[in-house]
């Protein structure tokens, strides 16, 4: 298995001056026009239904977009900053804000101090302009590895997940995607430096962050060992970066708690949320054998399940190392963490890469039965508003 895809020559000027190397190429990739508008396409069908339920029972027609569960933290960090405000439960633990990584209300105060719009106005601009963002990667990188057919259903199946309603919502897996996407794109094509700089931010995003800069590592440790060092400078720099987002995170709330390297995840424990080596997920299987659920968790039993074996087809694919490593992490943080496991299936919604099996074989069904493929993109499609409308309108389980 190839680490990297071979990196294109660098632009010259005409000169010969060399030009700054973006984390992407300067011109949009044929077909993916089409893929964005699909992927635009499906997530203002949610966004519509989402409104018409709310019509329907008499409320704001945006009611819960940007103001739902984790979105109220987030704008009270970027209003207000850390520190002040916590929730103490009834068992006595006390929920912290420096739970909750810095980027995402840093980028929504950034925009509301500059744009006459409120908080939660801000916060929705960033997490959809995001989710363009990473959609338009998840193309490119579907373009490179498998050509035009397989990377624009790669982007519709994104954008049709069960979960897919968080793309939509002022949260930060759309920010994690986007950043993810064009780091993993950047070491695929030997931008070690632009890697490094977006694992970096990727590790400000979300406490799974960190799971971005592990493939950057990985892959250049895997390229220092296959060519005996002799590698470039950048690459060094680069891997060396990469995790100084999360880890100066972790370590300056720990500072803040009095121990430094245990600080953080006492907060974190707070809010259940811990490694527990899939003890918590065997309870909530247990528990949900014995007394049956809501459908929020039977389903979201059944998106943990796929994803696992979609993770072993990505494998037998022989997919990119990078892709490998990082859905890797993120499916093992998600499968043996603790916390509720209605929100499993919304950590997995950055796991882009688990999606390529299932994009290869909808282009192989429509190269034979294109009729079927398509009533299955249909339901898959209708699926993931139908039940994006519910978790936003009529279930009470938090995302």
């Amino acid at each position: 298995m190839s680490a990297l895809s071979p990196a294109p020559a660098p632009l010259r000027t005409g000169g010969g001056a060399r030009r700054i190397r973006l984390p992407f190429d300067n011109r949009l990739l044929p077909g993916a026009t089409s893929a964005l508008a699909l992927f635009a396409s499906i997530r203002m069908a949610g966004i519509v239904a989402i409104a018409v339920a709310n019509h329907l029972a008499g409320h704001p027609m945006l009611k819960g977009l940007a103001h739902s569960w984790d979105s109220r933290w987030y704008l009270h960090i970027a209003q207000h900053g850390y520190g002040s405000y916590v929730h103490v439960l009834h068992n006595g633990a006390v929920q912290r804000d420096w739970a909750f990584f810095p980027l995402y209300p840093g980028l929504i105060r950034a925009v509301y101090t500059v744009l006459p719009i409120t908080p939660g106005t801000a916060a929705l601009l960033v997490a959809w302009s995001a989710a363009g963002v990473a959609a338009y990667g998840i193309y490119v990188i579907g373009h490179r590895l498998y050509g035009r057919a397989v990377a624009t259903v790669l982007v519709g199946v994104w954008a049709a997940m069960p979960h897919s309603v968080v793309l939509n919502l002022a949260y930060t897996e759309s920010l994690l995607t986007a950043l993810a996407v064009w780091s993993l794109y950047a070491v695929m094509t030997g931008r070690w430096l632009w890697a490094g700089a977006l694992a970096a931010l990727a590790g400000l995003s979300r406490p799974t962050g960190f799971s971005v800069a592990a493939a950057v590592v990985v892959v250049a440790v895997h390229e220092i060992v296959r060519r005996r060092g002799r590698v470039p400078l950048g690459l060094w720099f680069g891997a060396a970066i990469a995790p100084l987002g999360w880890v100066s995170f972790v370590l300056w709330v720990g500072a803040h708690m009095g121990d430094l390297f245990g600080g953080y995840f006492t907060v974190q424990r707070a809010w259940d949320s811990r490694f527990d080596f899939g003890a918590g997920s065997l309870h909530f299987l247990k528990g949900l054998l014995v007394h049956g659920g809501r459908v929020v968790y039977p389903l979201a039993l059944v998106i943990v399940a796929a994803a696992i074996l979609l993770f072993c087809l990505l494998c037998v694919d022989r997919a990119p190392l990078a892709l490998i490593v990082y859905a890797g992490i993120l499916l093992l943080i998600t499968v043996g963490g603790s916390g509720p496991y209605a929100s499993k299936p919304r950590f997995l919604l950055p796991a882009f890469p688990l999606l390529i099996p299932l994009a290869r074989g909808l282009v192989r069904t429509w190269r034979v039965r294109p009729k079927q493929a398509c009533l299955l993109g249909i339901a898959l499609t209708l699926l993931s508003v139908t039940y994006g409308t519910y978790l936003m309108t009529a279930s009470h389980t938090p995302l």
